[in-house]
């Protein structure tokens, strides 16, 4: 029994150690929790999560080895560059008519559990992760049957939950000492970070390709 618990413990502070690493899920929950208020993490981690379940399934069937494959990951660093260049851009493009109260809003469009899935396909070290790190895991649950594989996605996604869920109301309570001014500017450095991430992803694969 201690071990089984073990498993859930371990996953838990190993997937919140990840969480709390810059990426492009953290920056989109920044910028959604101030348009959109402390629901947004809660929601973008749903998405988050019922990706990383069916990838969880297809590693237990197998998929690892196609996973890790160099082709595979350089297809996924371009298009997901190529997702957040593009978000970013559209988020600085906004920024003149960004405001707290009324009128438009950066990245608020679209479904909220949408955009966690995109935003976790957009990191290809995400999807290297759950074919290295996630597949050991899986390995080691196997002898626990199927409560091993389910303590071990609980305590990844509570991780998660845990740790965006608090940026996401941090974020969204601070709105009241924020100014327009001061809101453009964090919208800005979220967008910047996007590009950032989009350069970096970018540059990567076409280094897979070499």
């Amino acid at each position: 029994m201690l071990t089984i618990l073990g498993v859930f413990s371990s996953s838990f502070m190993i997937a919140f150690s990840g969480a709390m690493m810059p990426g492009p899920l953290l920056s989109v929950t920044i910028s959604e929790s101030a348009s959109r208020g402390a629901i947004a993490g809660p929601m973008l981690i749903l998405g988050h999560g019922i990706l990383e379940l069916l990838l969880i399934v297809s590693l237990v069937m197998g998929f690892a080895p196609f996973l890790s494959q160099d082709r595979v990951f350089m297809v996924i660093a371009l298009a997901g560059g190529g997702m957040l260049f593009f978000m970013g851009v559209n988020m600085l493009r906004t920024l003149p008519g960004l405001h707290l109260q009324g009128g438009p809003v950066a990245e608020t469009g679209g479904s909220l559990v949408l955009k966690g899935v995109l935003m976790s396909l957009a990191n290809p070290y995400w999807l290297i992760w759950w074919a290295t790190v996630g597949l050991g895991y899986i390995l080691y649950c196997e002898p626990f049957g199927v409560w091993g594989l389910v303590l071990f996605f609980c305590g990844h996604i509570l991780a998660d939950l845990a740790w965006y869920s608090g940026i996401s109301m941090t974020v969204a309570r601070g709105k009241g000492l924020l100014n327009d001014r001061i809101y453009r500017r964090i919208i800005g450095l979220c967008a910047l970070s996007l590009i950032a991430f989009a350069i970096y992803f970018i540059h990567t694969g076409l280094g897979q390709m070499i």
